[in-house]
This record gives structure tokens, C-alpha cells and sequence, in this order.
């Protein structure tokens, strides 16, 4: 049974929280973008906050086994071990490129260099202790039959170094353990169903992680008891949904961090294009969630509106009305929504750009935003049951500044200002 999530010690950056039922942390898809997710967590680990449920998908599902997998103390060094075990310093061609043009008064078009050079690295030669480039790729069976590959063997790259890396950087007896709830999505190659391995159902082991981050054709499908499984993102790239259904009565405060911004500029030409689908494809799809929770608590709320005409003692013994009180009086969710924010020198190739350099600065800037937001307590108070959902996100606050927490719509309104 997992623990209740709590603010444990800490020093002088330690947050009091109210009493939530539940803590959760939410961590989305997007490749080499994931160290933003393990500079949030770093600034989590420093105001004190635990949380008891993490979910993750995709390279998400990666931080997400090495923070349940490590002691809390443990757990922002054991996130800066793996994520510089699996990116790798410029080589002679990248510095000189990055560092020529800065001689010259040219430092952004070095950097971009640099970044779109490491990226190429990427391609050609993998990434240490994450997967590499398959010496010969399988051969399209002309038929049918014995000779035909299996799934997990039909991939430009091999990801066995990943499975080491993992048992390297986490505990999975302490993952299992439950002293934090963990649910990572991957995808059901057969069926097209999206399903959580979740360790308060079964034991988790690297393959059920490995398969959330199983993005085809890159990557091979992963086999777990005879079924096939590829990248949750496929279906689903945030496991928002997940805790928001398992939360309804439950008063809940959820770290989300979206690595993908579904917010952007107007491409002006095919790489523009190329990252534009990227974002809109993987962006998580908070508002179309929160939308769906919000009309569920003006249904709640109208349900408790009527309840109060019924009998007393027809609402202390009719089944019905009974089950409907309890629909009434669901709990409150509050979001902090984490967004990475590109950087200038990034392109379409920003999911698979693994160098230092960039791992630093993404790091840094989750780091930032999480600490930002903290400089407004007034945030993580519980949402009144009447109003129910709430949502607070540092950019959106920054560009258009509001004194009291927004509900979804109230921040979609936002959005479209900010659009404009």
C-alpha cells in the first residue's frame, strides 16, 4: 500500500503543503527533452515535497524509475548520474563549430551548430548506454513464415545498454516496494490499447519502462509475458487522465511537466514544419483534460444542488441517491503545469539532441520554473470543492498575470489573449 505523500524536512527552500490527499508527479514524453523533467524534480526534492504517485511516459517512464527507485536523498544525484551517462560532450568538430563563430561575434549561429551537429552524432552513432545503431538491419521477409522477424527485432537501433543503465540507477526491489505508487503507460502493439504497469498491480522490472520508451520504428518493441509493447505516446503522451480517474474523490495536487508546448509559431518552412507536428502531435492534451473534469464537477455540483430537495431520509437509504451523494461530493484537483520552453538555438531534432551542453540547459530550466512557481504559495492551496479544478502555470502567469488561481476555462480565455 503506498504512502501518502507529504513534505518531509528540508532546509530554508522547504514548502508547506496543505493536507492533500494525494501527491502526484506527471511526466510526459519527449526524448533528450526529459532533463527539464529531472531540473523540476530537483527543485521538488530541495522545497521537501515527496510525491506518492509518479507516472511517466516515455523518457518520462526513464525519470520516473530512477526516482522511485532511489532513496529521496538520493534521487536528484541518481537523475544527474543517468542523464550523464546517456549524453555525451561535443566531439572536436561540434566545439570548433561552436566556438569559431563566437570569435567572430556569430555565438547563436555556433550554438545552433553545435546543437544541430549533436543531433547528427545521434543519428549515426547512438547514444552511450541508451541505445545504438543496429550493424545490420532486419531484412523485409519476403513471405510470411519461419524466416520472418519478430517484433522486438525490427528496429534502427538496439536499446540493451538501456536496460543496464537502469539496473545501474534504481532499485527495483525499492520501486516494488510501495512506498511510492508508480504507473508507466506503454502501448499494446496487437491490440492498440494504451495500458499502465502499475507496481500496486504487478512487479516492475526494466522491460515494463524500457516498453513505455519503446518509440518504433527507432526503437524495437518490448516483449512482457508474451505480448509486444511500444511507446505510450503513441496513444497517449501524458498519463494525466490516469491519476485524474483514480482521484475523483480525493482532494489531489499534480506536478504535471510537459516537455512539448502546444502553443508555437507558424512554420515558414519543411524543418519549421517538422518540429510544429512534433509539438502539436505529442503535446500533452491538458485542456481537452480538464475541460472533461470541469463539466464533470458542474455535474457534481448540480447533483448536490438537487440532493438538498430529496428527503433526508430518503438520501440515508436509497441506493440511488446514495450513489449519487457520493458523485456529488468528489474531491478538489489542483495542477502546477511545468512546460519546457524551447531554446533558440533548437530544432525539429530537439527530442534526440543528447549533448551536455543542452542536457544542462533544459536541466536549468526546469529547475527555474519549478522555483518560480513556488514564489506563489497562494497556488497549492486546496481548490474549493465548489469551484474544483484549478490550474497554475508560471508562463502563462508571466505573460498575463492574475491574483487568484484560474479555472481550465478562465486559463484556455488566457491562452487565446496571449495568442493574439
Amino acid at each position: 500500500m503506498h504512502r501518502k505523500s507529504r513534505n518531509k524536512s528540508c532546509g530554508p527552500k522547504c514548502i508547506e503543503l496543505p493536507s492533500y490527499d494525494e501527491i502526484g508527479l506527471v511526466l510526459q514524453g519527449g526524448g533528450a527533452l526529459g532533463s527539464y523533467q529531472a531540473g523540476v524534480y530537483e527543485g521538488l526534492a530541495e522545497a521537501g515535497i515527496e510525491p506518492g504517485w509518479v507516472l511517466g511516459i516515455s523518457i518520462g517512464a526513464l525519470n520516473t524509475a530512477i526516482i522511485a527507485g532511489n532513496a529521496p536523498k538520493d534521487r536528484a544525484a541518481a537523475l544527474r548520474g543517468f542523464w550523464q551517462t546517456i549524453c555525451q560532450p561535443a566531439d572536436l568538430l561540434g566545439h570548433v563549430g561552436n566556438v569559431v563563430p563566437a570569435m567572430f561575434g556569430f555565438p547563436d549561429i555556433g550554438r545552433k551548430w553545435s546543437s544541430m551537429w549533436s543531433a547528427a552524432r545521434t543519428l549515426t552513432e547512438g547514444q552511450k548506454g541508451f541505445f545504438s545503431p543496429r550493424v545490420l538491419l532486419p531484412v523485409t521477409a519476403p513471405f510470411a513464415g519461419a524466416s520472418a522477424n519478430l517484433p522486438n527485432e525490427v528496429s534502427f537501433y538496439d536499446t540493451g545498454a538501456l536496460r543496464e543503465t537502469l539496473l545501474k540507477y534504481a532499485d527495483f526491489d525499492r520501486i516494488n516496494d510501495g512506498n511510492v505508487r508508480v504507473s508507466v503507460g506503454a502501448v499494446n502493439v496487437r491490440t492498440g490499447n494504451l495500458v499502465y504497469f502499475d507496481n500496486t498491480k504487478m512487479r516492475l522490472e526494466p522491460e515494463h519502462f524500457m516498453a513505455s520508451g519503446a518509440l518504433p520504428p527507432g526503437f524495437p518493441a518490448v516483449e512482457i509475458d508474451g505480448e509486444y509493447y511500444w511507446d505510450g505516446g503513441l496513444v497517449s503522451n501524458t498519463p494525466l487522465t490516469e491519476i485524474i480517474n483514480e482521484s475523483q474523490h480525493k482532494d489531489t495536487l499534480i506536478f504535471q511537466v510537459d516537455l512539448w508546448s502546444a502553443k508555437g509559431t507558424l512554420p515558414t518552412d519543411f524543418l519549421d514544419i517538422s518540429e510544429r507536428t512534433k509539438d502539436i502531435q505529442f503535446s500533452s492534451r491538458t485542456r481537452a483534460v480538464t475541460d472533461f473534469v470541469s463539466l464533470s464537477q458542474k455535474h457534481a455540483r448540480m447533483i448536490k444542488e438537487l440532493l438538498e430537495h430529496i428527503p433526508e431520509k430518503v438520501r440515508r437509504t436509497h441506493p440511488l441517491v446514495r450513489a449519487a451523494q457520493k458523485t456529488a461530493d468528489g474531491g478538489a484537483v489542483n495542477i502546477v503545469h511545468l512546460i519546457y520552453k524551447d531554446k533558440f538555438f533548437e530544432g525539429h531534432y530537439k527530442d534526440y539532441e543528447f549533448s551536455n551542453d543542452t542536457m544542462g540547459e533544459h536541466w536549468a530550466s526546469g529547475l527555474e520554473d519549478i522555483r518560480r512557481s513556488f514564489e506563489h504559495p497562494e497556488w497549492f492551496a486546496i481548490p474549493s470543492h465548489e469551484l474544483g479544478f484549478v490550474t497554475h502555470d508560471v508562463h502563462r502567469y508571466e505573460a498575463a498575470p492574475v491574483s487568484v488561481a484560474e479555472s481550465p476555462r478562465e486559463a484556455e480565455e488566457a491562452d487565446e489573449v496571449d495568442a493574439s
